[in-house]
């Protein structure tokens, strides 16, 4: 298959990462007991801070929205990419090794710190990304 194919394969997973994460990570509503409290502290323990008073919770979902708005920017990314290796996806290799790279650590990372299935995703575009690069290999020379 071509390059092209693997590119908006990862580019069609980003953007499925970015919503659901919005959706389930960000906007989601905490179970009663232990998470309710959490957030409620959260919330609750606001802090003097460069010249703004901010909480946990402002960083939560800060860096919560920082995620989907990466994911979305990254899809469009791929999506763009994905038009470049109509012509030469040769030279595509280095910035999606790069990509594959950083999805691999964001692979470890979810598993370590969050659960299963972000990490699943995360794979299957660090896959979609390898395949890219090992369809676009230069041709062999006789």
């Amino acid at each position: 298959m071509k390059p092209i194919l693997y590119l908006r394969i990862a580019s069609l997973l980003a953007l499925l990462h970015a919503v659901l994460h919005t959706i389930g990570g960000v906007f989601g509503k905490p179970d009663p007991g232990p998470q309710q409290a959490a957030v409620a502290a959260m919330k609750a323990n606001q802090f003097p801070l460069m010249g703004a008073t901010r909480s946990y919770w402002s960083f939560y979902m800060g860096m919560g929205l920082t995620v989907t708005i990466c994911l979305t920017i990254i899809a469009i990314v791929f999506w763009q990419l994905s038009s470049l290796a109509k012509t030469d996806a040769c030279r595509l290799r280095p910035i999606c090794m790069a990509f594959l790279l950083a999805f691999l650590l964001l692979a470890v990372n979810s598993s370590i710190y969050f659960f299963a299935a972000p990490a699943i995703v995360e794979l299957l575009v660090a896959l979609c990304l390898a395949m890219a690069i090992f369809a676009s290999r230069p041709a062999r020379q006789s």
